[in-house]
């Protein structure tokens, strides 16, 4: 099989793979595309929570991105852990100067043990100079909340808080409804024309380490392969809750997901 498309990845590195570049890696690779990397952070972890983080210097991250990209030009760019000024603003220069247009920002700021992962120079930065270069951001709430300034309680608070985001100069939202307190897992995609709310059953388990980066680079897969913005949310969406279902049970605390949900493997192994 052929790769569909190239996918560039900027983001930090889980050293337990659940999470971060090593998933997004093995998301976009399953979903039959190329992965590229610009690595931000490496991270010290595991299930149970953040050891260490260890960050890459600004001028290397914008070498890494504009060297891969000037080789082989991506299709789509996945941006995820963006961890001070300096390196946002590397980034949006960098960025701007390969040209990509379909570009996916999942704006991670806090680990899923509850470490702080960004200061709020940065996210100043990022709501200022980041959010309208890119085609969707892809909060979950702790994260819209932070961006907004507001409580997050209900769909209707999730939908004003998207609006206050498409204010701010986002193109078009994405709002992860998992931290909600329900029994069914409400996400909603938002933009100046149209409100979607993509609804399924909550799976409940510990084990969803991950998340995040593996649904903001499974839509940039399906978007950078000619779907629409729309039905690449609802598709990935769908991998995600495929792959929570059939989690390996690893770790002793927030464990992984299956990314290889959706490969078979034809051969036989001796």
């Amino acid at each position: 099989m052929k790769p569909k498309s190239k996918i560039l990845i900027i983001a930090g590195s889980d050293s337990s793979g659940g999470a971060g570049i090593q998933a997004d890696i093995k998301t976009v690779s399953s979903l039959g595309s190329y992965a590229m990397t610009a690595i931000t952070a490496v991270t010290s972890q595991n299930t149970t929570g953040v050891l260490s983080i260890a960050t890459i210097p600004a001028k290397e991250i914008s070498k890494q991105i504009e060297f891969t990209s000037k080789d082989i030009k991506p299709d789509a760019i996945k941006i995820g852990m963006l961890h001070s000024v300096d390196v946002i603003k590397s980034v949006i220069k960098s960025v701007s100067r390969i040209k990509i247009k379909k570009i996916i920002l999942d704006p991670v700021m806090v680990a899923k043990g509850g470490a702080k992962l960004i200061d709020n120079k940065s996210i100043k930065i990022l709501k200022k100079e980041l959010l309208k270069k890119v085609s969707l951001i892809t909060p979950n709430i702790p994260e819209a909340e932070i961006l907004t300034n507001t409580k997050i309680n209900s769909k209707e608070d999730m939908i004003y808080a998207g609006n206050i985001l498409l204010n701010l100069g986002a193109k078009n939202v994405l709002l992860k409804g998992g931290h909600l307190l329900s029994n069914t897992m409400q996400d909603i995609f938002i933009n100046k024309k149209e409100i979607s709310i993509f609804e399924n059953k909550k799976i409940k388990t510990k084990n969803t380490h991950g998340t995040g980066c593996t649904l903001s680079s499974a839509i940039a897969t399906y978007y950078s392969c000619g779907k629409t913005l729309k039905k690449s949310c609802e598709m990935a969406i769908k991998y995600v809750n495929h792959a929570i279902n059939t989690r390996p049970n690893y770790g002793k605390g927030h464990g992984p997901i299956n990314h290889l949900n959706t490969i078979v493997i034809k051969k036989n192994f001796r």
